[in-house]
């Protein structure tokens, strides 16, 4: 269910949107695959996610004799190893729907941060578990390694074994199909060459796993099949039209930051969502940023630069997110409303939201399927490694500025701009957040490790800023952001103002067969990430934390607090 709430101006430039997409017959010319739609480029060669759904129900018994072989084999845990479009849906899934009785828990992993690795690795037996290595190309870094780990230890732990305990989902010829067959794995799933990863939910990539987690496949195509023929209807009709008209034609009206606040039942939704919308739209300077978990604040926090989308389980408890957004509402703030009346509505909104934002890319007119800025972040970060393997060390950097156990980083354009009028830690912290105006958005780039502490430490931070600069603040891990709403940050409007967080890591673990450790292509990512965003001229700042993390977080925390007091 789809409810739109626009204030006048705005309802009119979605009605005109709707109108165009009526009048001239483009449901027809989408669902051709009409690249006249976008740019006329290669758009058409991109949409094989408009009939998968049929493709998987037809196939669907292969999906049911993995499901009932992981039930016969007892096995507890089942961990995907994948990056971006290949993780974030299974990730939903492990969210969404826990645990189902007899199968395995599904864990997943898409991080290069050691510490979170071997945290991971404390929560399963190799014995029981099966591992999931997800790639389309099988040439990205992370599947590659995480594989390069996993399958070594699994050979110590079980022997002639270990290959049993592992499945590939990949692309037809690629290499990490050539891989898991000299590895001799126990299967090896296909994905499709026209659907890019960000779009490949209700493929192999997504339903695999959701088979191995014991979620009823059937019946989560069948409502994908639902939203599929709906979104076939006229454009009045169309739900992915009105969805697609609203983000588009507010977008070209600044309303360029869509928040997203997903109730608890579906709460890990908005991540899937932010790749879609950031590395879909997010490019040659324009583009709609995804804002993903920030908590729900008062209407005059806000700009005018926000619509809201409130997510929400109809059996979840939303009495006060619903007050929330109510008054956002009457505040003049746009609200798309959308209800999942059971968790396994998951399978429409997978296509929803890829129709919605496919035609979103249309007004905004961009290719929504090519993602360029992604590649720069990943051969940046792939000479470094290289290096490291030739020279056994990064190259040396010095700090603008360093006190106790923080230093500061910029390239010489940013540092030139906050050295002068910056003197301490506060100084510097809070000559880079002054920069943030009206309009723009505050974006925390974390190459630490992703748990509840330092989530928490990090929310209180993008909420100070929110709610002291009244802009849109987002919240990325790296380097799992880098496939998804690092394209937006770098190919997208210059609107962001970054601050990225790295720090040291004591325990660190080594890749077989590289002379390069975790700990080290972790460096090398925030790195090429960083000197992509300098290329870019984006206003950026990073803050590396050499002894305790916590207490570096908090005292970048105070920094904060300290800067936006002063500010008012």
């Amino acid at each position: 269910m789809l409810k739109l709430a626009l204030p006048g101006d705005l309802d009119g430039k979605h009605k005109a949107a709707l109108e165009d997409w009526t009048r001239n017959g483009k449901v027809e010319l989408f669902w051709n695959r009409d690249a006249a739609l976008w740019t006329g480029e290669d758009e058409s060669k991109w949409m094989g996610w408009l009939d998968i759904v049929d493709e998987q129900l037809a196939q669907i018994q292969k999906l049911l004799d993995l499901q009932s072989e992981v039930r016969e084999k007892g096995y507890k845990h089942a961990v995907l190893l994948g990056m971006g479009g290949s993780s974030l849906s299974p990730e939903v899934t492990a969210m969404t729907f826990g645990r189902q009785p007899g199968y395995p828990e599904l864990l997943i992993l898409d991080s290069t941060n050691p510490e979170q690795i071997r945290h991971l690795e404390t929560r399963f037996d190799y014995r029981s578990t099966v591992f999931v290595v997800a790639s389309k190309s099988g040439s990205t870094l992370e599947p590659n390694i995480f594989k390069q780990y996993f399958f070594t230890r699994a050979k110590e732990e079980l022997g002639a074994d270990a290959p049993k305990h592992f499945i590939a989902i990949t692309d037809p010829g690629s290499k990490m199909q050539q891989v898991a067959e000299q590895d001799g794995f126990a299967h090896i799933f296909f994905g499709r060459p026209s659907i890019g990863g960000r779009y490949s939910a209700l493929s192999n990539f997504g339903m695999v796993a959701a088979a191995i987690a014991g979620v009823d496949v059937r019946k989560l195509l069948d409502r994908a099949n639902g939203m599929a023929q709906e979104c076939r209807k006229p454009g009045g009709e169309n739900p992915g039209v009105q969805l697609g008209c609203v983000l588009g034609a507010l977008g070209n009206a600044g309303r360029d930051k869509v928040t997203i606040n997903a109730s608890a039942g579906v709460s890990d939704f908005g991540a899937w969502m932010e790749q879609l919308i950031a590395e879909s739209t997010g490019k040659i300077g324009k583009g709609l940023i995804p804002v993903d978990r920030e908590p729900i604040g008062a209407p005059h926090v806000y700009g005018d630069d926000r619509v809201f989308v409130h997510l929400k389980l109809a059996t979840d408890d939303t009495s006060t997110a619903d007050a929330a957004f109510a008054k956002l509402e009457q505040g003049g703030h746009p609200v798309i409303r959308v209800q999942l009346e059971d968790v396994y509505d998951i399978g429409g909104q997978y296509f929803l939201w890829e129709v919605g934002t496919a035609i979103a890319g249309s007004l905004l007119g961009i290719n929504p399927f090519n993602q360029p800025d992604v590649e720069a972040s990943k051969i940046a970060t792939r000479d470094l490694t290289t290096e490291y393997e030739s020279k056994g060390s990064l190259p040396q950097e010095t700090p603008i500025f360093s006190q106790d156990d923080i230093s500061l980083f910029a390239d010489e354009r940013n540092a030139g701009l906050l050295t002068p009028i910056a003197r301490s830690l506060d100084g510097y912290i809070a000559a880079h957040i002054a920069r943030a105006k009206a309009g723009d958005y505050f974006a925390l780039l974390a190459y630490i490790d992703m748990n509840h502490e330092t989530e928490a430490a990090l929310q209180r931070e993008r909420v100070a800023m929110r709610d002291g600069k009244h802009v849109a603040t987002c919240l990325g891990f790296g380097p799992r952001f880098l496939h998804s709403t690092g394209q937006a940050y770098k190919g997208g409007p210059n609107s962001g103002v970054f601050l990225q967080v790295t720090s040291d890591h004591p325990q660190d673990l080594q890749v077989p067969g590289q002379k390069y450790t975790f700990g080290v292509v972790q460096n090398a990512q925030a790195r090429g990430d960083f000197q992509v965003l300098s290329e870019r001229k984006r206003r950026a700042l990073r803050v590396h934390i050499a002894g305790d993390l916590m207490h570096g977080l908090g005292r970048l925390n105070q920094a904060i607090s300290n800067a936006l007091q002063k500010g008012h």
